[in-house]
């Protein structure tokens, strides 16, 4: 992949929201609680050159949500539309979806029906909200996000999927690099790889099992670096310039999707960028 063809995506948003919040909830509540906050954060990505940004709609699905009191669509539709008027023109917007807080059969009581009934319900409303991407993230069944990618596929955008890898190359359920690819053969998905639990040194060679296994564009979005607790206070092990010079040897993949995940902020975007393109 060309330097130039790097597309950027945002980090963490999560975590910035926490740091911001007096309130600390469950962030998709923001949404509607404080929006100001999630405004801030995406237009931050944006200033700092983002190309794609993230709605705060994670994870907003009706497991979550309505055992709030909140209705799915509402939750979606706002975190969407505040995405776009901080992006403007200057960045796409992706849905974000994440996995089901509940297990799906073999493992849990969930079918399959019932997976892509729950996807569709967060989905929905965020395409006809006006989300450009759909962009599924931090899941660890690879089952589950065939559901979900096969849910999406009606709606026609792209679809981006990671899933979040152990240090060995399989997810916390057992799934490999090379059953998550064989899971996604056949659906519209632009491109995979791997997002959050790893800081770049380890997520790197992750991604370079994806090249074994197919010819899809690929995704990395490592966390800032380990977190680690001291003294009540949680950090991350990693600097900036650390984060990006173990991120660069990814490029030497089919890396087209960069960006961060857990602890990463607009400095670590803006730094990235600077590194990639000059």
């Amino acid at each position: 992949m060309k330097r130039q063809d790097i597309v950027f995506l945002d980090g963490a948003m999560g975590t910035k929201l926490w740091e911001k919040a007096e309130n600390k909830v469950p962030v998709w509540r923001y949404n509607i609680e404080n929006p100001a906050i999630v405004s801030e954060v995406t237009r931050e990505y944006v200033e700092a050159g983002s190309e794609i940004v993230q709605a705060n709609t994670f994870g907003a699905n009706r497991y979550a949500v309505k055992t709030a009191g909140y209705a799915v669509g509402d939750v979606v539709e706002a975190g969407v539309r505040m995405a776009k008027e901080a992006a403007g023109s200057r960045a796409k917007v992706s849905l974000s979806v994440g996995p089901l807080p509940v297990l799906m059969e073999p493992y849990g009581d969930l079918t399959e029906e019932e997976a892509a009934e729950a996807f569709d319900e967060q989905i929905a409303p965020g395409v006809a909200a006006g989300a450009d991407l759909i962009a599924f993230e931090t899941f660890m069944d690879a089952d589950m996000m065939r559901v979900a990618v096969e849910a999406a596929a009606r709606h026609g955008l792209p679809i981006l999927a990671t899933m979040t890898f152990t240090e060995v190359g399989k997810t916390i359920m057992g799934h490999s690099v090379e059953y998550f690819v064989e899971a996604m053969e056949g659906l519209p998905v632009e491109a995979v790889g791997l997002n959050c639990s790893l800081g770049p040194e380890k997520a790197v060679p992750i991604i370079a099992q994806f090249g074994q296994y197919t010819d899809l564009p690929l995704i990395l979005k490592p966390n800032a670096g380990r977190p680690i607790t001291e003294n009540g206070q949680s950090r991350v092990e990693y600097d900036i310039d650390t984060f990006v010079s173990d991120c660069l040897p990814a490029l030497d993949y089919n890396v087209k999707y960069i960006g961060g995940c857990c602890g990463s902020n607009p400095d670590y975007i803006r730094a990235l960028i600077r590194s990639i393109r000059g």
